[in-house]
């Protein structure tokens, strides 16, 4: 009878803290770049420069990359497959606003299964100055959900996003 009162309740600790749990993730950073609007957009269209800048790209230069359909286009895919640092998955681009916004869906195959919407967002703030935004976001599932009580997506991305754009600034900066 005492198994079964225990059982009990550790499914009803699971059920609680499943309820609790924050159901979404949503992270974003952001840089000025001393380039022209235009030119950053044209850059961060094509899923092959963001193996210049991605800081995942320097964690596993050996990476396995294929892409597929036309890179700078909806539709472009970028798969990969790494070290445990990078894990394996595929990026597709899903919509292209020109000259402002590039959409994609991030599917995520190893360490585990997940699914996010990523984007890169240009914003002009002078005729040489362009804020570029980087986020993704996406829903927590259980149990994975229950993790994001003990951790923040935002703390264990943001950084990668903060490393990512200063490596852009500076490739766009210098050429």
């Amino acid at each position: 009878m005492l198994i079964l009162y225990i059982v009990l309740a550790i499914a009803a600790l699971l059920l609680l803290l499943a309820a609790i749990a924050p159901k979404n993730y949503n992270v974003s950073r952001s840089i000025e770049i001393k380039r022209p609007k235009g030119v950053v957009f044209e850059y961060l269209k094509f899923l092959k420069n963001q193996d210049e800048w991605s800081p995942w790209a320097k964690r596993d230069p050996n990476m396995e990359k294929k892409f597929t359909g036309t890179d700078g286009e909806v539709g472009g895919i970028n798969y990969w497959k790494g070290n445990k640092q990078v894990g394996e998955g595929e990026q597709e681009i899903t919509k292209i606003v020109e000259g402002k916004r590039i959409e994609s869906e991030l599917r995520f195959l190893k360490p585990f299964k997940s699914t996010s919407d990523a984007y890169l967002e240009t914003i002009e703030v002078g005729s040489d100055r362009t804020k570029v935004i980087w986020g993704f976001s996406g829903k927590n599932v259980f149990p994975m959900s229950i993790m994001m009580l003990f951790m923040s997506m935002d703390k264990a991305v943001g950084k990668d996003f903060e490393e990512g754009l200063a490596s852009l600034k500076e490739i766009l900066e210098n050429n």
